[in-house]
């Protein structure tokens, strides 16, 4: 459940992704009759369900060349965060890939070292590019993080703005279908440990819905119950915002 070397794997053009990338083209065409974004998220990460849990399988490193890769057959949670969320933005498979790039790499650039390796500056870079925007709540409070888990990297230094669990579970009214949830690590060189999309069941259940290595595949789960499952402390929300028009 680690977010770092998420995991998307086939090189973008690769001819074996062709019907791969076909089943991302009809979901991106299906969801459009939504003219919210939170409903595109919900209409897309829904029909993910079921997709195997796959890690570790970004292409490149510190002394190995980056490559773009996409992906839909298998994700760990940062990927399917990323995938549900270019599929939602985009009006077509090329826009996909353009806003995939600028979701996962600062300012697009395909490097490793461009790539978004910690959560904490996935959020801050995908709130800085427009993607998404913080949401804040009543009684968050300030932890300070120093992050050394990620090898070719130096030590980061993150002051985090987080909201305490039971916070969060008595603002339920706040939170809307296709909000990004990160969750807090209880590691001190690890900001983060998982993350995955608001969802409700029909019955108004506060959901999670996730990449999840334990279930091995994409799934909804009962928000409480997760987050008791790993006692966590601290979470932080996105809002993903829709997309701008071209200049």
């Amino acid at each position: 459940m680690r977010l770092l070397a998420a995991g998307a794997a086939v090189a973008a053009g690769a001819r074996q992704a062709t019907a791969r990338e076909t089943h991302i083209e009809r979901l991106i065409y299906q969801a459009r009759v939504y003219p919210q974004i939170s409903q595109r998220i919900d209409f897309i990460s829904a029909a993910l369900r079921g997709t195997r849990y796959l890690g570790y399988t970004l292409i490149g490193g510190p002394r190995r060349p980056e490559k773009f890769v996409v992906r839909d057959d298998g994700f760990d949670c940062v990927t399917y965060c990323e995938t549900v969320l270019a599929a939602a933005d985009a009006r077509s498979l090329g826009d996909f890939e353009t806003v995939l790039k600028k979701i996962r790499y600062h300012n697009g650039v395909v490097e490793w070292r461009e790539r978004n390796h910690y959560f904490f500056e996935w959020c801050e870079r995908n709130v800085e590019n427009g993607i998404c925007r913080w949401i804040a709540m009543d009684g968050a409070v300030e932890i300070k993080k120093t992050v050394d888990s990620q090898k070719g990297l130096s030590k980061r230094r993150f002051a985090m703005r987080v909201i305490p669990r039971a916070v969060f579970l008595a603002n339920k009214p706040m939170l809307e279908r296709g909000d990004i949830v990160g969750f807090v690590s209880h590691q001190p060189d690890l900001d983060y440990f998982h993350t995955g999309f608001v969802a409700f069941a029909r019955n108004g259940t506060l959901l999670l819905r996730h990449a999840s290595g334990s279930h091995h595949r994409v799934v909804d789960e009962r928000m409480e119950r997760f987050l008791a499952r790993y006692s966590v402390r601290y979470v932080t929300l996105l809002r993903p915002q829709e997309p701008q028009p071209a200049v």
